[in-house]
């Protein structure tokens, strides 16, 4: 299929792109290059514009008969969200309807949607599922769950199909090591713990040892990259085949929840096997951490026949250290 993947120069986009690219697709890449790397844009033929721009997405849509749509493009810092809503909420939402509109100009009907956890706000229990309300606490979650009910106006309207996919915690990088994860600055954990073993960070802190967990820190649900990119393949092909219509969303991640502390742990076993340790500092706790967050993906599982691949800890943090030992020049 030909397919545009917007934001497809970023973190989770260009893996989605370098499997599409290996499954034999034809790609076209939007992004505006204001936190992805040109670089890591190498499995497509990359277009340097912005969603704002819908002169440049006219030409596009006119130039390529696209059988799909991926958006990955997006804000999504949370702390700047409540610091500075109105950057999301263009960002994320008005730019997100440029694109659905000239989607629907140019009767292109398929659309996977790069969710998350945030839509859900404070859990009212886990494993999360699909039924759990929605009451995001911040604007960054509350511009993705607009674009989730735009969507499913737009599927009654338009009878535009779309796939919301709402993942936890992604991480790890191509088991291959070509690409990985490049965030400046960066704030998901892996990286930073692994950035603090390498010498890039002088150490690694710890917010918070009170919550109500088994050793009084955070526990989140990590996400292989590769298993997040095969549930987005996944999902499209089943919208192509006609085995999914409307607006649906499906909840992503492994079930299984880390504390930040074993985390930790995991990591300093690996990078150990090197020759490298960590130092770990400690802090107040942030505003807005829940203590867990956990997915339950059984619906995913069921209705597109996803089953991640990669799993255990681990093999999550292998993988990354060697894209950090890549970055950091060592080893």
């Amino acid at each position: 299929m030909k397919l545009l993947i917007v934001g497809g120069a970023g973190y989770i986009g260009s893996h989605m792109v370098q499997q599409l690219n290996r499954q034999g697709h034809e790609i076209i890449v939007l992004d505006n290059l204001s936190t992805g790397f040109r670089e890591l844009a190498r499995y497509g033929e990359l277009v340097v514009g912005d969603l704002a721009d819908t002169a440049l997405l006219e030409d596009l849509f006119a130039l390529h008969r696209f059988e799909g749509v991926m958006h990955f493009a997006a804000c999504s810092l949370v702390g700047e969200s409540v610091n500075k809503p109105g950057k999301y909420y263009r960002n994320n939402v008005a730019n997100t309807l440029n694109l659905l509109d000239v989607m629907v100009r140019h009767n292109v009907n398929h659309f996977i949607f790069s969710s998350t956890a945030a839509t859900f706000g404070e859990p009212e229990y886990v494993p999360i599922d699909e039924a759990h309300s929605q009451q995001p606490i911040n604007p960054y979650g509350a511009s993705k769950l607009m674009i989730e009910r735009i969507l499913q106006d737009y599927a009654s309207a338009h009878g535009l199909n779309s796939v919301c996919l709402r993942y936890f915690n992604a991480c790890g990088a191509d088991p291959e090591g070509e690409i990985g994860e490049c965030h400046d600055p960066e704030t998901h954990l892996i990286p930073l713990i692994l950035q603090a073993a390498s010498g890039r960070r002088k150490s690694i802190t710890v917010f918070g040892r009170d919550y109500a967990t088994e050793d009084g820190t955070c526990i989140r649900d990590y996400i292989h990259i590769e298993d997040l990119c095969s549930a987005h393949a996944l999902a499209l092909q089943a919208l192509v085949n006609g085995d999914q219509s409307g607006a649906l969303g499906f909840n992503l991640g492994n079930g299984l929840g880390y504390s930040v502390q074993q985390v930790i742990d995991a990591v300093q076993r690996v990078v150990a096997e090197d020759g490298y340790s960590l130092k770990v500092e400690e802090g107040e706790r942030r505003a807005g951490d829940p203590a867990r967050l956990v997915a339950d993906a059984t619906l995913a599982k069921r209705e597109l026949g996803w089953q991640p691949q990669y799993a255990d800890l681990p093999t999550i943090i292998r993988h990354a250290w060697a894209w950090e030992k890549k970055l950091a020049r060592i080893g």
